[in-house]
């Protein structure tokens, strides 16, 4: 049984009859939903929330598992969870908090009345730490701009920085973001509904920045300040087969400072001992859309659209040519770019059931982006060092794409179905190698129940991607080596077949499941580039209801990927080529208890993951090599215990040991200054284990009385 609920994420999409309608598309009977529109209808009334509180000890430093958890550091953590509801008559309003005592807090409030209106507010944070083993130079000069250090001494590499060890301090790489959003939905009449829905995101932090200087470059922590603003604005009507709705959305981007400036460590022309480098412009991006469904009474046929248009700017100042008071290329032939991107898209979904044995699904999508940008000539300065006697032009880039579906299944038979589907796919581009290109899929499936302990399905298909034909000498405009084909425009052949079988075990609380997917691709017609590649993967489970009280499951995934490319030393025909081969593993056992002892409930979970990257190199100058081959292995393992003291209070125990280390040889041993021409930051490859030990109490408080319940369908 299950009932229908209107999500709050569809505001200013759905309203409350065409969730109704939509569920019976799929056969199910239509119902009254004007005396419950909401997401959280009252199924009980009264008042009730529960409240942890607890601290978890860390017994490390680690980026890794810091990354978007807060536990960062090693100390004791302080941490408060909880949730409650109050339902009146009328009103219902619901409230969750999550890790308020971490970096990664959120909390959402939710409520509303039913029939009439609802609402929600909610704040989400998520810390992002990538390294805490970086050191740097550079000092800050305000909020975008790196200074040296005094006494810094410039050297045409690495190896002349007398200075270097003296001036290193530790600069984690790591940001925060930050969401705020607000919602509400009001219903005048049964069948109208207005929403409104703002969302603000915040990001701020260290990234890693690459500053260039002719053949040398510094590896920079660089501060960044992003805010995203988005706003939907929706109003929707429901009548007796469908649903209409208009929307509008806009979405505003913003940049704190518009470039990042810093010195270089390196000797330098004179001049250009300082270099500015620009910063994500600001753009914003707004599109009104009209979208629906209809119900045919006829063969059971349901008719769904939609169609938008949008239209994308861009105008952020650009920065001049160059730094450097030594070099006049002369003015900028635009103060920004001006740009305005129109954006058109269209689709159209038609399902229906012809007869009891058979469904036939039918869509239609078009997308359009008309990039309206200025096209100038522009002088091009090297590293502001030297002006180029070449000319660069940019060029707006625009497409058209098209896909058509059709899909259907049948019933041979009460414990076969046979299902087909075919796909057209094509693309019109402005200012790429290929212009046009078009892809058809065809796939096939049969689904066989033989009893109701098994289940076997059989998927296979194939597809091919064509090309009219691929500009060389666009390519050659490019400084692309006329042989190449990128893979993404490339003529590429592709097979692919996945088996599923699942099987309960007669008389015995035993589920299998077995999966099984092969895909091969081939780029028969590149001579440089990507050239073949293959997917395997299998996958494993099993659950055991070992008793009444006790489950145990165990999961096995296993992962080779394959891929082949070719590429030329000497821009002309292929001289090298590389093979690359990923295979991961992933094994998870778990066992859950309930009562192993009075009032104690036990979970134990064990994952255990392993990755390894192997690439091959065969060059007509010196023969097969490889690189070191990257690994990564993670261990994780966790204990809970839980004691329900009494209806209200429960006590928790959590004992959690994270182990994660990686083989990469592009940081293994790469110190600030083992490269003679990059200044890095010094990044370690990761090898951390840490401990996690929570104790927490739980509270419950209010109590609840039984509600009416929406209705029910099958």
């Amino acid at each position: 049984m299950k009932a229908y609920r209107v999500s709050k994420q569809g505001m200013g999409s759905l309203v409350a009859v065409a969730a109704g309608l939509a569920a019976g598309a799929a056969g199910a009977q239509q119902v009254d939903t004007s005396e419950w529109v909401c997401e959280y209808c009252p199924f009980e009334t009264g008042q009730r929330s529960d409240v942890t509180v607890g601290a978890t000890s860390v017994s490390d430093d680690s980026a890794y598992f810091g990354d978007a958890t807060g536990y960062d550091e090693s100390g004791v953590y302080a941490n408060v969870d909880g949730n409650g509801s109050y339902t009146g008559d009328k009103q219902q309003v619901r409230w969750q908090a999550e890790d308020l005592g971490l970096d990664s807090r959120s909390f959402e409030l939710s409520g509303g009345q039913q029939g009439k209106y609802d609402y929600s507010l909610s704040y989400r944070q998520l810390p992002r730490h990538r390294f805490d083993t970086t050191e740097s130079v550079f000092v800050g000069l305000g909020k975008y701009a790196l200074a040296l250090p005094d006494g810094w001494v410039r050297a045409p590499s690495t190896a002349g920085f007398t200075a270097l060890d003296a001036s290193l301090v530790p600069t984690n790489i790591e940001s925060e973001r930050r969401i705020y959003e607000i919602g509400a939905r009001y219903l005048p009449t049964t069948n109208f509904v207005v929403s409104a829905n703002y969302r603000q995101q915040q990001q701020d932090g260290n990234r890693i920045f690459g500053g260039s200087y002719f053949t040398q470059s510094s590896l920079m922590p660089g501060r960044f300040d992003y805010t995203t603003d988005l706003m939907d604005l929706g109003v929707g009507y429901a009548f007796d087969r469908g649903y209409v709705s208009l929307d509008y959305h806009l979405s505003d981007f913003d940049s704190a400072g518009n470039y990042l400036q810093w010195e270089s460590p390196f000797t330098t022309a004179a001049g250009a001992e300082t270099a500015l480098l620009s910063r994500p412009p600001t753009s914003s991006f707004q599109q009104v859309s009209v979208s629906g469904n209809y119900r045919f009474a006829a063969y059971d046929t349901v008719l769904s659209y939609s169609a938008a248009t949008g239209k994308i700017e861009q105008d952020g100042a650009f920065l001049d040519y160059t730094s450097n008071a030594n070099l006049d290329p002369g003015p900028l032939p635009l103060a920004n770019l001006g740009a305005e991107v129109d954006t058109t898209n269209f689709a159209l979904s038609l399902t229906s059931r012809p007869f009891d044995k058979a469904r036939v699904r039918f869509s239609y999508r078009f997308d359009e982006r008309d990039n309206g940008a200025p096209q100038e000539t522009w002088t091009r300065v090297i590293t502001d060092t030297f002006i180029s006697t070449e000319t660069a032009t940019n060029r707006p880039y625009s497409f058209e794409r098209t896909a058509i579906k059709l899909s259907g299944d049948y019933d041979l038979f009460d414990d076969l179905r046979l299902s087909a589907g075919y796909e057209y796919r094509t693309i019109d581009r402005d200012f790429q190698e290929v212009a046009e290109q078009t892809e058809d899929t065809g796939w096939g499936r049969l689904r066989w129940k033989p009893s109701g302990l098994v289940e076997i399905t059989a998927r296979g298909g194939a597809s091919r991607r064509d090309i009219d034909r691929y500009d060389e000498a666009y390519a050659g405009s490019l400084d692309q080596n006329p042989l190449m084909r990128k893979y993404n425009l490339a003529y590429r052949y592709r097979w692919f077949g996945e088996l599923t079988v699942a099987a309960s075990l007669p008389e015995t609380p035993v589920g299998l499941t077995f999966t099984s997917l092969y895909a091969d691709d081939s780029y028969t017609q590149s001579l440089l580039g990507l050239t073949d590649g293959t997917d395997l993967r299998l996958a494993a489970d099993l659950g055991w209801t070992v008793t009444e009280n006790s489950m145990l499951y165990l999961n096995v995934g296993w992962e080779d990927i394959e891929s082949n490319q070719a590429g030329s030393e000497q821009f002309a025909t292929p001289d090298w080529t590389a093979a690359i081969n990923d295979q991961f593993v992933t094994t998870a056992v778990g066992l859950r208890i309930n009562n192993i002892a009075e009032k104690i409930d036990l979970r134990l979970d064990y994952t255990m993951s392993d990755g390894e990257t192997e690439i091959g190199l065969a060059t007509m100058a010196n023969g097969p090599s490889a690189f070191p081959a990257l690994e990564s292995d993670l261990d994780y393992l966790r204990l809970r215990l839980d004691w329900r003291y009494s209806d209200r209070l429960e006590f928790n125990m959590n004992l959690r040991y994270q182990q994660f280390a990686t083989e990469d040889w592009a940081l293994a041993g790469v110190a600030p200054a083992t490269l003679p021409t990059v200044l890095s930051l010094g990044a370690a490859p990761y090898d951390e284990d840490s401990w996690f030990l929570g104790i927490g109490v739980r509270y419950l408080m209010g109590g609840r009385t039984k509600g009416t319940a929406p209705p029910e369908t099958e």
